[in-house]
């Protein structure tokens, strides 16, 4: 099969966002022009540019798409794929312009993507072709603080961040500002604590908050609590394997661990950072020694009896054609777009939940938000007002003690009066965001008498966005 044809088979993506887009409209009263304007993706810059290789050149396509100009500045990653396209680019910049609005981020979204497979390249290529794109995006006005922000995504991380934030930065000399051009960034280039794990913390905290609700589990027959839930996780990435520490560290048991190698199993339980280091030393999954069960096709390891399903991986990994087989109650997407429509029909059809994509990983856009209000006001979380929080609560120990006469231990003492980090505040905020977010989806799910999640999601980040054009003068 070519390329091409590769690519030609997945060019519905954005077709399925705009359906669930159109399906969750019918429950509001917005008028169709507002409605289409909101859909619709604002500005798609497709563009090519030639690098170096040995002794020719490749040319290299590429894209960024600003789905949304409710707010600004828009925002959203950017993905290296061979298989990345323009349709796969526009759905993710919707799907980011929705999950800003659900998580009440003030940022319209945007999608970047490069059609290399990274590991095809040296690091200095890789370079050269990060710089590149940054320099295509600044001639168009593609990029900023104030205009367009990206971050990382499949394929890239700190590393790819630090050379778009220098290469803007360069381009951009006595901007004061230059560094909120970009976010993900490492901590010593002014990025912000947190931000690696806050995809998969959110992810877990989304199951949390899911399964701590009485009355949803008990339609699926499960106890309330992650304690003792049974888990797969799909993706040792990134978002997957803090996804997976994370749910551990909460109680679950990771039963089954699928990657593009194959999966495994354990009914018992998997010790993520045991697969995670035996993988980083033989670069696979199998051959694991906790594991009782081992597939060669990753997708067997999803229809593997659990509790809980999270496919943090790529789009498009429950079809119709494997829906039926799978075995979770509850589908939680970590990675954007993973579940089709015809698969979610056939999901709940068996009376299963869906925790949505645009939702469950908004950790990633909301530690990103942070850092960006970091670079802005140029001053750390915590740095201006950590001792003196100290400070005072040490003084109201010295004074309960004093009263009472009651001493506290070094450690009772220590845990009291210190005061928030950085990393503490991060997570702080990002815990109170995503348990918020939930169950004001679920209100209107339940008010609204919607049938899935999603749609509930969707029809919440239509009113937020509806409400912002209306602010503007837009629409009356």
């Amino acid at each position: 099969m070519s390329d091409n044809s590769l690519l030609d088979q997945n060019t519905h993506f954005f077709g399925d966002v705009c359906k669930n887009f159109d399906y969750a409209a019918k429950f509001t009263k917005h008028d169709a022009g507002l409605l289409d304007q909101i859909r619709s993706c604002n500005s798609v810059y497709r563009f090519r540019f030639p690098i170096r290789r040995g002794n020719g050149f490749e040319v290299i396509d590429a894209w960024r798409v600003e789905h949304s100009h409710h707010q600004s500045p828009t925002k959203g990653g950017i993905r290296y794929s061979e298989f990345v396209n323009e349709d796969e680019v526009m759905a993710l910049a919707a799907l980011m312009t929705y999950k800003c609005a659900i998580v009440n981020v003030p940022f319209g979204g945007a999608k970047g993507g490069i059609r290399i497979n990274p590991k095809s390249y040296s690091v200095q290529e890789l370079e050269n072709i990060t710089r590149r794109y940054t320099v295509e995006l600044i001639k168009k006005n593609f990029i900023g603080p104030s205009i367009d922000v990206p971050a990382p995504d499949y394929g890239t991380g700190e590393r790819e961040m630090s050379w778009i934030a220098d290469t803007y930065a360069t381009m951009n000399p006595g901007q004061l500002d230059a560094m909120g051009a970009v976010t993900g960034k490492p901590i010593a280039l002014h990025g912000i604590q947190g931000r690696r794990e806050a995809t998969g913390r959110g992810v877990a905290i989304a199951i949390r908050e899911c399964v701590s609700v009485a009355e949803d589990m008990q339609k699926l027959g499960l106890p309330t609590g992650i304690s003792g839930k049974r888990i797969i996780v799909q993706g040792l990435g990134n978002v997957g394997f803090y996804t997976a520490k994370f749910l551990q560290e909460y109680g679950g048991i990771i039963v089954g661990i699928c990657e593009f190698e194959g999966a495994i199993y354990n009914a018992d339980g998997l010790d993520v950072e045991a697969v995670y280091q035996h993988r980083k030393a033989t670069g696979s999954i199998l051959g694991y020694a906790g594991a009782k069960q081992e597939f060669k096709n990753s997708g067997e390891g999803l229809e593997q009896p659990c509790d809980i399903l999270v496919p943090a991986a790529l789009e498009n990994q429950i079809t119709a054609e494997n829906a039926d087989r799978i075995q979770a109650k509850i589908i939680a997407e970590g990675a954007n777009g993973p579940t089709t429509p015809e698969a979610e029909a056939i999901f709940y059809a068996k009376g299963g939940i869906i925790i949505p994509d645009m939702y469950a990983n908004a950790g990633g856009v909301t530690v990103s938000y942070f850092e960006w209000l970091k670079n802005l006001s140029h001053v750390a979380f915590g740095r201006i007002n950590r001792r003196f929080e100290e400070n005072n609560n040490l003084n109201l120990v010295n004074m309960v003690e004093g009263i009472t006469g009651i001493s506290l231990t070094p450690a009772q003492r220590a845990t009291i009066v210190k005061g928030s980090s950085e990393l503490e505040l991060v997570n702080s905020g990002l815990e109170d965001t995503m348990i918020r977010s939930y169950h004001e989806i679920r209100e209107t799910y339940k008010l609204e008498k919607i049938d899935t999640l999603r749609t509930a999601a969707f029809v919440g980040a239509i009113n937020k966005i509806a409400v912002s054009y209306q602010n503007l003068g837009v629409w009356p």
